[in-house]
């Protein structure tokens, strides 16, 4: 039996008859290939009088899942008449826009397999590139592909749960609170306020005044085993 690949409205706001985005999408033509990517952000420590510097974990990045999509409307025709291959399209392209009513690309879910298997992607799309391929003699185009990727998503509460960093020999992540200071932070963390600068040092990216931290902000914690090795502690 034929399983059709399926892509899911998360957010109901974004639902509407003005885009073309129902609930479920379903694909005209099943994918004939995909492609998963997942990365990770490293940073380099460098200690003088080695050949190589050391390498730091520092946060995964979101994993992306890339394919094509394949539309057809000859069936409806070729000549004058057509129907424009877009009416297919489109709910998929909409799935990139911005909606009115959340103001960001609405969150989905692509699933494509049974009960023994599948691939379940809970994501936003990132990018829909279309190709158009065939088109009836007054240029309604006929044919389309869809090149889309999928770009990972997952809750921060989510992505803790999965974790569950308790040693210290392994990067943790810590949500700012009111109140927090990297001073505080350090103290509660490794048990010495003066380890402030690193978890600074690690967070460049996100910390607009490491002297004024913002409620909310997921912080990197480098693992505190590395602070006792020669040419890495303070």
């Amino acid at each position: 039996m034929l399983v059709k690949a399926i892509v899911q409205v998360l957010d109901e706001d974004a639902i509407s008859a003005d885009n073309g985005l129902q609930k479920y999408l379903s694909v005209q033509f099943n994918p004939t290939e995909y492609t998963l990517n997942k990365g990770a952000q490293i940073a380099e420590i460098n200690i003088p009088g080695i050949d190589s510097p050391i390498l730091q974990f520092i946060r995964g990045q979101n994993e992306k899942l890339t394919l094509d999509l394949f539309f057809d409307s000859t069936a409806n025709g070729l000549d004058d008449n057509a129907s424009s291959v877009e009416v297919l399209t489109k709910p998929f392209y909409q799935l990139v826009k911005i909606q009115p009513h959340t103001h960001a690309p609405p969150r989905i879910l692509f699933t494509w397999g049974g009960k023994h298997g599948g691939l379940p992607f809970k994501a936003i799309v990132e990018s829909v590139q279309r190709k158009f391929t065939l088109f009836s003699p007054n240029g309604t185009p006929l044919r389309a592909t869809l090149s889309v990727t999928f770009r990972e998503y997952k809750t921060l509460k989510d992505q803790l749960q999965e974790l569950g960093l308790l040693s210290s020999n392994y990067t943790k992540t810590r949500v700012v609170k009111r109140g927090d200071t990297l001073n505080r932070i350090a103290a509660e963390e490794y048990k010495d306020p003066a380890q402030w600068r690193r978890i600074a040092d690690a967070n460049q990216d996100v910390l607009v005044d490491p002297l004024r931290l913002v409620p909310g902000v997921v912080l990197v914690l480098p693992p505190s085993d590395l602070f006792g090795r020669p040419g890495v502690g303070p």
